[in-house]
């Protein structure tokens, strides 16, 4: 490959999502696309039917066919996912055969589509770690431990075969580094998405009649997300102190009526609102109007992409004390707790009533953020990488 080439790549890039949607991979797909377009590289970009149409620059976005019903396909493995990755799959054998391309960067899964592709087509690749696949499989499916070392050993695979390994979290990048020693690889953290020019009308203190202490969570309502330990924990926290409520922002309609039912259950339904989703846009104008924000997931290696918006905000953090979120957390920007009702439950109330600390957890965060976890330094990273590639 001649040095003109290596200046403009032909880049295939597998993102087996929907695409767009406002929610995590898809988010950081985008962001990714964006930035090898900003650096001169020709993308393809292959992702699922769903989604919204958008155009980003120097990206070309295909889609495999539509299928009928294949759609709401939510975060992690399902049947709908599954039979979205075999036309997927279609659809990339297609691309391939189609353009020269001069290397596959490879989202989650498709990385062993992309095996594939190196064998047959001898495409080099990049594996994308957003997950630890294994992991995630075992915890959504605990009956898969017994195959725990066989899935274990296919990601260590697609780790050994890449040519280097994007991994979004510290966790992840130490996995690769376990696998293949002295293998290229970069740390390609999430960064903040606050738009802090955006403005809106929706004052929740005002609208819901809020007295007391605003907790919020933004996000998914997934299992892994801790939305049982959360609220939980805040039925314990206001049984001490009844002047709080807890806002949760975003959720399909499906598990927003399953939780709804349960805090009826807890009986704690009028200290607590489900407002559904949000602009990602209007993300700051929302978090700015809390005193604590709270990630209360149990499950995962990777941290959650909504930190970065949390620390950038301003306002004071509380999180569960797992490699999840200590990767990027330690107690000067955040309060950390052990995964607990009794001990998430005593942290809200102290965080409640200690207005100082809140303000030097959220000023110290946002230092933090603006130095290391910025737009900037995503671009750097990412740029340094494709050079050594």
């Amino acid at each position: 490959m001649s040095c003109n080439e290596l200046n403009k790549l032909n880049i295939l890039l597998l993102a087996p999502q929907p695409f767009y949607q406002e929610r995590g991979t898809p988010i950081a797909v985008k962001l990714l696309a964006q930035t090898l377009g900003e650096l001169g590289h020709d993308v393809h970009l292959l992702v699922f039917a769903e989604g919204e149409s958008i155009e980003i620059a120097n990206v070309t976005i295909h889609r495999h066919i539509h299928l009928p019903g294949m759609t709401g396909i939510k975060p992690g493995i399902s049947i709908k996912k599954l039979v979205c990755d075999a036309v997927f799959f279609i659809k990339c054998f297609q691309l391939v055969r189609r353009y020269n391309f001069h290397i596959i960067h490879a989202v989650e899964e498709s990385v062993f589509m992309a095996i594939f592709f190196k064998k047959i087509f001898k495409i080099p690749y990049v594996y994308d770690m957003d997950s630890c696949m294994s992991a995630q499989l075992i915890d959504k499916f605990p009956s898969l431990r017994l195959g725990g070392s066989l899935m274990a050993g296919l990601e260590k695979s697609a780790i050994v075969n890449s040519d280097g390994v994007v991994a979004v979290c510290s966790t992840l990048e130490d996995m690769a580094l376990k696998y293949a020693p002295g293998k290229l690889t970069t740390r390609l953290e999430d960064i903040s998405l606050l738009d802090d020019g955006c403005q809106g009308e929706e004052d929740l203190r005002l609208e819901l009649g809020i007295q007391g202490t605003l907790i919020m969570y933004v996000g998914n309502l997934e299992k892994y997300q801790g939305i049982d330990l959360l609220l939980e924990s805040f039925k314990q926290a206001v049984d001490v102190k009844q002047e709080m409520h807890l806002v949760l922002i975003g959720g399909n309609e499906r598990d927003i009526s399953v939780y709804r039912q349960k805090v009826r259950q807890l009986n704690i339904d009028t200290n607590v609102t489900f407002c559904g989703p949000r602009p990602v846009n209007m993300l700051g104008f929302y978090l700015k109007q809390a005193d604590i924000l709270v990630s209360p997931r149990i499950h995962g290696s990777n941290t959650p992409m909504k930190i970065y918006s949390y620390l950038d905000s301003g306002v004071s953090v509380l999180a569960t004390n797992l490699p999840t979120h200590t990767q990027v957390l330690d107690e000067r920007i955040a309060f950390l707790v052990e995964p607990q009702p009794a001990r998430m439950a005593a942290a809200i109330g102290l965080l409640a009533e200690d207005k100082v600390k809140r303000d030097n957890l959220g000023l110290e965060a946002q230092k933090r953020v603006h130095q290391e976890y910025s737009l900037p330094a995503f671009k750097r990273k990412l740029s340094l990488f494709y050079e050594k590639l």
